[in-house]
């Protein structure tokens, strides 16, 4: 919060998401012991992509059992950038740890991940094939037409590229389709976890956790996560603090699912992650939508159309977050 003259009163701003390095990642690491003691495990896995959040995590990793104790993931498949395998080396390296790459890629085509979506893509593209890339976009909400529409958008071979409006049964088998990825990924993660007697950790920030952006059984799936409670802008104030590299730092975060280049705002989130981090922050914290709107620069009518986006998210992704459901609880049953 900054004192505002004009008002006499404290106005809200990024300083609120202000965090100790030191006392969080102490308080993180005292957690993760706790945790691994209580599993009766001895150390931790995870897939390394090169981003802020893997990075971070693993550097929390190694302060908590060691880096002997830590086994890392590279997780390429064909349509991954191949900087991301570049700056995960370069973390695996700054931080000391055991680091293997799981090439997926022959894995997804066996199963038919590729063909299964390239096979939904012609059914608006006909001519979609080798030589094509793809991604999708959703709409962003602050346009205030009151639906978040996902759209599919081509590049063809001479780079010419194309958006289309997806019925639901193409949108949704390219997303299923898609999330052979990170489901397969999360199967060599508890391969390589019970091998080493080791727990998996997971990787999801706040904004993440808190609006569903993951995989069932894919990247949600973990023993672990660390760093959930953290806004994104916490994250990278952590990364300075655990000496992560610049490089990593300075990334704009992406999904790297696609084929196509792909921001986290252009798939599932309104704005950057900073002025996100606000909104939410802001909506967690009981704070007016004028506040909000003044410290993330956007009109009072825009933040509570983000608000509005948040809350949709929350209500459709609330399955992930769930278990298995019962008929009987468990304690009935052994009763």
């Amino acid at each position: 919060m900054n004192f505002s003259p004009a008002s006499g009163v404290l106005a809200f701003s990024a300083e609120a998401l202000k965090i100790d390095g030191a006392a969080e990642t102490d308080r993180i690491v005292a957690a993760l012991r706790e945790q691994l003691r209580g599993m009766r495990k001895r150390g931790l896995v995870l897939g390394l992509s090169g981003g802020i959040d893997s990075s971070v995590s693993v550097a929390l990793a190694v302060r908590a059992v060691g880096a002997k104790n830590v086994f890392c993931l590279f997780m390429p498949e064909n349509d991954s950038d191949p900087e991301s395998l570049l700056l995960g080396r370069l973390v695996a390296e700054t931080f000391g740890v055991e680091a293997v790459v799981e090439d997926i890629g022959p894995t997804l085509r066996a199963m038919g991940c590729y063909e299964r979506r390239d096979a939904f893509i012609r059914e608006l593209v006909p001519d979609y094939g080798p030589g094509w890339a793809s991604k999708i976009v959703i709409a962003n909400s602050l346009a205030g037409d009151g639906y978040n529409i996902s759209s599919l958008v081509v590049q063809d071979p001479e780079g010419r590229q194309t958006k289309l409006r997806m019925p639901p049964a193409v949108y949704l088998g390219i997303v299923a389709a898609t999330n052979m990825k990170q489901r397969t990924r999360k199967q060599i993660e508890y391969y390589h976890a019970d091998r080493l007697n080791f727990a998996v950790l997971g990787t999801p920030n706040r904004l993440e956790y808190d609006q569903g952006f993951f995989v069932k059984n894919g990247d949600g799936a973990a023993d672990v996560k660390p760093i959930a409670h953290l806004y994104k802008s916490q994250v990278y104030a952590l990364a300075a603090h655990l000496g992560i590299p610049e490089e990593i730092r300075r990334r704009p975060p992406t999904t790297d699912t696609y084929s196509l280049a792909q921001t986290q705002e252009e798939f599932y989130f309104s704005l950057p992650y900073d002025r996100m981090d606000l909104c939410l922050y802001g909506l967690n914290n009981g704070l007016s939508a004028e506040e909000v709107g003044a410290a993330a620069k956007l009109t009072a009518v825009e933040v509570e159309r983000v608000w509005a986006d948040i809350a949709a998210k929350r209500r459709a992704t609330r399955y992930l977050h769930l278990g298995p459901q019962l008929v009987r609880a468990v304690e009935e049953i052994a009763g």
